[in-house]
């Protein structure tokens, strides 16, 4: 007789959480978070989307017409559209909203890290008993960090590269002064770099104070008082304003030829000196790219010892190991 076929075990499901089980815990958690970052990217790039097409049809007409004095007056008449009259409802006013857009997500960024993403945790036990399951504090850590610092990196990103395309087609139609002089020095790498400052400073602050709303406070200054410091301070954006960007500005008679803008505000005036049409665009400043990668240098350099700083501050969370009969017995 036989002896009875034994079944091979089936494999065992591994309980352990990996870095993508982290991973989506991270995002099941703050998914509330996750999608008002997604609304906020959205919103940005659709408000840059309209104004790179049909938001600066009213002023390019304008500018067509009667070249830079025509971009002037439209903008002080606020003659663009009502679409959105408690913003501001010109084009020269509604271009620098994703700007200030993006400076209070980075404070954001840092209010919900200090507060929802670490502190509450750590108020709650929550983080306590993760630590409990198998999950060490760095595991943990590294999880609360990469998930946000990824989707902060490719949202940041995408407005800002759509942004910068968008000054590019546009900014002839943008009034002279500190605006245009403010936005070119303010956007590129660094606008990313201080969103993950934001970030790294909140988390830190939530491991040193441990209490959700002290550090979400302390966050949100030091992360605004580091945006004030990044656009008056030299290497950020110099002791001294902004210098001048090159612009030419030129029209354009008949016979192809581009002269000093006469500044017509009638059709007899063009008549009279026989203009056809105008152009007008910035030209890349020679210091934009030295204070640009000055200033991400230093941005990113910061982030990293918030980062190395925070793994150093967790180390006091390290859970003891259990006390077990034999533990007890070697210690005896």
């Amino acid at each position: 007789m036989s002896a009875p076929a034994l079944d091979k075990p089936s494999a065992v499901r591994r309980t352990k959480p990996g870095p993508d089980g982290l991973a989506w815990t991270v995002l099941r958690l703050h998914r509330g978070a996750m999608w008002v970052w997604i609304g906020y990217v959205a919103i940005s790039l659709g408000l840059l989307l309209w104004l790179w097409g049909p938001g600066s049809a009213d002023v390019q007409a304008a500018f067509d017409k009667l070249g830079y004095d025509g971009a002037q007056d439209n903008a002080f008449q606020g003659a663009l559209s009502a679409f959105l009259p408690f913003v501001g409802n010109t084009f020269d006013t509604l271009f620098y909203d994703p700007l200030t857009l993006a400076r209070i997500a980075a404070c954001a960024i840092a209010v919900f890290a200090a507060g929802p993403l670490i502190a509450r945790e750590l108020e709650q036990g929550t983080a306590q008993l993760a630590w409990t399951q198998s999950i060490s504090p760095a595991r943990w850590l590294a999880a609360k960090l990469y998930v946000p610092a990824l989707l902060i990196t490719v949202g940041t990103t995408l407005v800002v590269i759509l942004y910068r395309l968008v000054w590019d087609g546009r900014n002839h139609l943008l009034v002279a002064g500190i605006g245009p002089r403010d936005f070119d020095f303010s956007v590129g790498p660094a606008t990313v770099a201080n969103a993950l400052f934001g970030l790294a400073i909140g988390v830190l602050a939530a491991l040193v104070l441990r209490r959700t709303l002290p550090a979400a406070a302390l966050a949100g200054i030091v992360t605004y008082l580091v945006g004030a410091f990044r656009s008056n301070s030299w290497p950020l954006q110099g002791s001294y304003q902004q210098p001048e960007i090159p612009v030419h500005s030129k029209a354009i008679t008949s016979t192809g030829a581009e002269i000093r803008d006469p500044g017509c505000m009638t059709q007899r005036c063009l008549d009279q000196h026989d203009i056809t049409g105008f152009t007008r665009h910035y030209l890349p400043s020679p210091d934009y790219w030295p204070r640009q990668l000055a200033e991400t240098g230093v941005l990113l350099g910061l982030t990293a010892l918030a980062v190395v700083a925070a793994f150093l501050v967790l180390r006091r969370f390290q859970p003891e190991p259990p006390v077990t009969p034999l533990t007890k017995e070697v210690s005896a």
